[in-house]
């Protein structure tokens, strides 16, 4: 899989975050969660011959919350949504607003991205130029 197309988003390593957990639990600061885990959906990445497929979990939004723009070699992934009052007792996602950045590999054919949301999950197809899809073929290798 292409490492262009992956990028970390944790605040702290998880020594650190094992090490406060006890003290996250007994004062349930945000479920005993980093606070961007929470506000930031999370994303996974796959890769086949064709395309780069990229989905999102965010539940509770609508298609037209949303936003995708590519600048130049960078896919962004951003929503904003109005925020209703509900008296909740306990809040683990909050996904008001929030926006999330990936370089593309060159593979990538900007103008032909597809999007899709559907069931609380954006699904995102990014297919690969003709080139890239000749060099990601099986290839077997004669051992002598």
């Amino acid at each position: 899989m292409s490492k262009e197309l992956t990028k970390a988003t944790t605040l702290f390593p998880s020594v650190v975050d094992d090490f406060f957990k006890p003290w996250k639990d007994l004062f349930d600061f945000n479920g005993g969660r980093s606070w961007a885990s929470a506000t930031v959906p999370a994303v996974n990445i796959s890769e086949d011959k064709e395309f780069f497929k990229v989905s999102m979990a965010a539940p509770g939004m609508k298609k037209e919350d949303f936003k995708v723009d590519v600048n130049g070699d960078i896919l962004t992934i951003s929503a904003e949504k109005e925020e209703k009052e509900e008296n909740l007792s306990r809040q683990e996602y909050n996904y008001t607003s929030f926006s999330r950045s990936f370089t593309l590999p060159p593979a990538v054919i900007k103008e032909k991205i597809e999007a899709q949301y559907q069931d609380g999950v954006l699904k995102l197809t990014l297919p690969k130029t003709e080139e890239a899809k000749k060099a990601t073929a099986s290839l077997q290798i004669a051992i002598k």
